[in-house]
């Protein structure tokens, strides 16, 4: 096989990429003494259990807004990051915890595009250099060598000649040309476009079975971006590649994916065909997002249903469904608990008709664990409090009040108990997975 042909073509009836309950937690960096003082220590829950399969020559988007964790999956698939747990299989081939200086048939088969170009491009090192650099790396070719030049006695780098043969086809080949001119440039002496399929040429020197695309497009002018999405396109045909394309644009994801995932807070909650999910959208999350996007004839435009709030912390993720809190159609079993009655007690607070504020206590007397809340309570004043609590929580969205299994005093305290939340499981929905329990 020569230096520019494409690897073997797996099996079209397994999968060539499989991830399974994938987990990635990062842990939160906080003074020693309050580690030593805590039993559990607290970990960011960037991915939580994510688990799809991509097949081969497939493009399969992963979809959300920014923080919801798909870079993570797709730097955890390539091992940039360690996996907490799960399984990430290759061709078959267990990769979760191989060792580092096992990972070169992994890398091989499986390269990155990174979002920013102009961050992934050493400054120091011509754009030639740079695209041929993994073939040095992987032993495909004789590495470079510094000889010293007879002028000036300068140190040149001599670069072999089946290197460079190879770098100037893939250059040609995505659309870097003249490729001898721009083969001795310097990263800083092209533009945005050109850096992008720089890196391209990079990622596909190694002639991968599959491209991670994190974000290709979105530090690229509007003018470009068709340009980079279509050569993408081309290389999958020509080649039979298939991506991982990683984005938050949904209209990006629907002009080049096959299939997508929806992600929140570290978790998938719709997987199927574009075409499907776009036509007819299940998770209510998939709704918001697709209401989100401007529409330009009125006539077309319809009510819009928004997520209230903001994205909960990752540290401490919401019971049950993580879009619960925000959700406009949740149920009472969809995982309330404490955390939510107390912000529910903290948007009344801001409403200057209610007269019990201060029979129900300051934000900051109350706690929350896990499916309780409580505050401290005199025992002669405890029925009063309770009673204003059962009061206020009347006021409440339908499905937080229909959660309250208890509220009672106990030791010193009021408590206010939920109930627990149903198991969260993939449901198959018209062709597709839905983690929501309306299903």
């Amino acid at each position: 096989m020569t230096l520019l042909e494409s690897a073997p073509a797996a099996s079209m009836d397994a999968p060539l990429l499989d991830v399974e309950d994938l987990k990635v937690h990062f842990p939160v960096k906080m003074p020693f003494v309050q580690r030593l003082l805590l039993r559990e220590k607290p970990v960011v829950h960037a991915v939580d259990g994510v688990t799809f399969s991509l097949r081969p020559g497939e493009i399969f988007g992963l979809v959300g807004e920014s923080g919801c964790g798909k870079t993570t999956v797709g730097r955890a698939v390539l091992r940039l990051v360690e996996p907490t747990s799960g399984t990430i299989r290759l061709e078959g081939k267990d990769v979760t915890h191989l060792k580092e200086k096992n990972l070169g048939d992994l890398r091989r088969k499986a390269q990155i595009i990174f979002q920013d170009p102009h961050a992934s491009l050493n400054p120091a090192m011509t754009i030639g250099r740079a695209i041929g650099h993994p073939l040095e790396i992987h032993g495909i070719t004789e590495p470079s060598f510094l000889a010293r030049g007879e002028v000036r006695n300068v140190r040149v780098r001599v670069v072999a000649a089946e290197t460079r043969d190879a770098v100037l086809a893939i250059m040609r080949e995505v659309g870097l040309t003249p490729a001898e001119q721009l083969y001795d440039n310097y990263p800083a002496d092209l533009s945005g476009g050109q850096k992008q399929r720089a890196v391209i040429a990079r990622a596909m020197i190694l002639r991968p079975s599959l491209i991670i695309a994190d974000e290709p497009v979105s530090m690229l002018d509007m003018s470009i971006r068709a340009r980079v999405l279509e050569l993408m396109i081309d290389l999958k045909r020509r080649h039979g590649l298939t991506y991982l394309f990683i984005t938050h644009d949904l209209a990006t994801a629907k002009f080049i994916c096959d299939r997508i995932a929806i992600m929140y807070l570290g978790r998938i909650v719709e997987i199927g065909p574009a075409k499907e999910i776009y036509a007819d959208p299940k998770h209510p999350y998939t709704r918001a997002l697709l209401q989100a996007v401007p529409v330009p004839d009125p006539a077309r435009r319809s009510k819009k249903s928004l997520p209230k709030g903001e994205v909960p912390d990752a540290v401490y993720p919401p019971a049950g469904c993580r879009f619960h809190p925000r959700c406009p159609v949740a149920l009472s079993t969809c995982g309330w608990e404490g955390q939510d009655f107390l912000d529910f007690l903290e948007e009344r607070r801001l409403d200057p008709t209610k007269a019990d504020v201060e029979v129900l206590g300051q934000i900051a007397e109350w706690w929350a664990v896990g499916a309780e809340a409580g505050r401290p309570v005199e025992v002669a004043e405890a029925q009063e409090v309770i009673a204003r609590i059962r009061a206020a929580i009347a006021e409440a969205p339908a499905p937080l009040a229909e959660a309250v299994m208890d509220i009672r005093e106990e030791e010193g305290e009021t408590i206010v108990r939920f109930r627990t939340p149903d198991p969260l499981q993939p449901r198959h929905v018209d062709g597709r997975e839905v983690e929501c329990l309306l299903y």
